[in-house]
């Protein structure tokens, strides 16, 4: 798996916000329950009628399809360099249309 530097739960809600919809219905639901609810496995399980071994799975899948997604497309490494950039610019200048400007760019990420 591609890894950034940064956690483990925030790499897995940017590849899953950026390569999501490409996921099974099902992939997402199970995906989104662990992730960003932060439930636990035997709750996702009682919730779609499957075992933790058969969420636990589920996960491990949905966590390679993205990276594979990202190994190939990349998405998210040229995101995280462009907001770099853009954040240094603002530091580096300091001017109140520079920062405004990069504020722009920023919040279009």
């Amino acid at each position: 798996m591609i890894r950034f530097a940064m956690d483990k739960r925030y790499e897995e809600a940017l590849l899953f916000d950026f390569y999501g919809e490409l996921l099974t219905d099902k992939q997402k639901a199970v995906f989104e329950e662990a992730y960003v609810y932060d439930c636990s496995l035997s709750e996702i399980a009682e919730e779609h009628g499957i075992s933790r071994q058969g969420v636990h799975d589920m996960l491990k899948r949905s966590q390679k399809t993205l990276a594979d997604y990202e190994t190939k497309l990349g998405l998210v490494r040229k995101f995280l360099a462009i907001r770099a950039k853009v954040e240094k610019i603002r530091q580096a200048n300091g001017s109140r249309e520079i920062d405004g400007l990069c504020a722009e760019i920023l919040e279009e990420l």
